[in-house]
């Protein structure tokens, strides 16, 4: 009685856990088999060892789980980030083993450019509030560089305009380190090149470069989504090699642009910044050397007069003689009655003196004595001096040694190479200066020139002689016009004056063939 009333309670049909996860498992992927969902990525840390990545998708109300395979993160254009907004395009699962539901991403894309944007600028406002954006860190290009390295596709026509323009102004070497620069992979191969080329060295097999560009062609903000990586911003900006960044056209923004040492507006702009001009080099030297020759040449005429102008001041050999002469003349006269006196006195004296044996003995003997003690005196003051003269010598022995001398040398050479480091900074803040004067002057001139308003439609009328007219009352019926357009000019008569004309001209073609004339109706 008992199992008969049991199996009369319930009717229902038993399954497993498994067929249970089954059924649903079918069901979910029958009915959202492609489906595009959008909601902003959480929890996500990258690709797995595996590498699959597992992040889930949520708005301000729900929440799914997501999971993308390693077959298709090798094919998004861009890197999946915590907390940017997406659209996801696959479809919905079941997971059996924790009985949730899933979305396997077929493909990823930003929830439009807005997105982007916003996560661009959030990486801009994190880089500059480190510091990383300011032109104190910056470092000036190097004015004339031996190697340049260039970071971009081996294949594209940017590599070849940049060795061009390079070839053209200065050439010099150029090492090319190919990376992709569309993809995924391009943030990560282009960090490489730049970490690739500090890590060579000046005496190495490959030179280190002097000068690095980064440069790519221009496209959408998508297909230039590499270049704001932000750990290739901050690769750039550890590079101890100065960087030029000629991403894209001049309309064209990525963020390594702000930790650049330099922008470029194209990356043929960049061959331009990267080097001077050798020509202009080449003449500018020459007409230094040309003013250094005239400066020295005008300098020893000017000495020259100055030594002549002094020789003609100075008195002549006799003038300057003639005290002297007349000093030695009066000296010669008293020279023979000064001999005499002297004669006479010496002779007194010896008369005085009465000379006898035992005096020379006498004085023999003290001279003996005096020059014994003189002898004694001088042997000691002898070695004495010598003594003196030794520990002087030791004494300068020890303080003489070729460290000053080498020190000294050191000093000079640092302060030479600090004149020449001067000299070439001087040079070049003229030359920069002259260069923004021309770049002024000709802004200046397509400024107030007027092609540019005859290329708009507009024509200039002129008189016969060639003089402008600015008002219809200057006209005269039948008066010969010319007319300037921007392809050319035209000839022309005016039927009426004083009003405004009806004006026939003849085509840029026709105007060529001579005698051939318009007319106004």
């Amino acid at each position: 009685m008992s199992e008969t009333a049991t199996e009369s309670r319930s009717n229902a049909t038993e399954y497993t856990v498994s067929e249970i996860s089954g059924a649903l498992k079918r069901t979910v992927e029958d009915a959202f088999g492609n489906v595009r969902v959008r909601g902003e990525i959480s929890g996500y840390r990258g690709p797995h060892s595996s590498g699959h990545a597992y992040f889930a998708l949520k708005d301000d109300r729900a929440r799914i789980d997501a999971v993308v395979w390693k077959t298709t993160m090798s094919r998004l254009k861009f890197r999946p980030e915590e907390g940017m907004e997406v659209i996801a395009s696959g479809r919905l699962t079941t997971y059996p083993g924790k009985s949730n539901y899933q979305i396997v991403i077929d493909n990823l894309e930003p929830a439009g450019a807005g997105a982007l944007m916003a996560l661009l600028e959030e990486r801009k406002r994190r880089l500059q509030a480190e510091g990383l954006f300011d032109a104190g860190r910056k470092r000036r290009l190097p004015f004339m560089p031996k190697v340049i390295g260039v970071v971009t596709s081996p294949t594209g026509s940017v590599i070849r305009d940049i060795i061009h323009r390079i070839k053209d102004r200065f050439p010099l070497h150029v090492l090319v380190w190919p990376v992709r620069v569309q993809g995924e992979t391009t943030a990560k191969e282009v960090t490489a090149a730049v970490n690739g080329f500090n890590a060579l060295t000046w005496d190495g097999p490959i030179r280190q470069p002097d000068l690095l560009i980064v440069a790519r062609g221009g496209g959408s903000l998508e297909d230039l989504w590499g270049f704001n990586d932000e750990g290739l911003a901050r690769a750039v900006a550890a590079s101890g090699i100065p960087v030029i960044s000629a991403v894209g056209h001049e309309t064209d923004t990525t963020l390594i642009d702000f930790v650049a040492d330099m922008r470029a507006p194209t990356p043929t702009g960049a061959a331009e910044i990267a080097v001077p001009v050798r020509a202009d080099l080449e003449a500018t030297l020459a007409s230094l050397g040309a003013r250094l020759n005239a400066c020295a040449s005008r300098h020893l005429e000017r000495k020259r007069q100055a030594v002549r102008a002094a020789a003609r001041a100075l008195p002549s050999p006799d003038q300057l003689l003639a005290l002297p002469r007349r000093r030695f003349d009066d000296a010669t006269s008293r020279l023979g009655r000064g001999l005499t006196v002297n004669i006479e006195r010496k002779r007194a004296t010896l008369e005085r003196q009465r000379l006898t044996p035992a005096t020379l003995s006498r004085r023999l003997n003290e001279a003996r004595t005096l020059t014994g003690r003189d002898i004694a005196r001088a042997r000691a003051a002898f070695f004495a001096i010598v003594r003196e003269r030794r520990a002087r010598f030791k004494r300068t022995q020890v303080r003489l040694s070729p460290a000053p001398i080498e020190r000294r040398q050191r000093q000079q050479a640092d302060a030479l190479a600090g004149l020449r480091r001067r000299q070439d900074q001087a040079v070049a803040r003229q030359l920069d200066r002259l260069r923004a004067a021309l770049t002024q002057a000709d802004r200046l001139l397509s400024t107030l020139s007027h092609k540019a308003v005859l290329a708009r439609g507009f024509a200039l009328v002129k008189d016969a002689d060639g003089a402008v007219i600015k008002r219809v009352a200057e006209l005269a019926p039948g008066a010969a016009l010319q007319l300037e357009f921007a392809d050319g000019t035209a000839e022309a008569i005016a039927t009426s004056g004083g009003a405004r004309p009806k004006l026939a001209a003849k085509s840029p073609a026709k105007a060529k063939e001579p005698g051939n004339q318009g007319s106004l109706f």
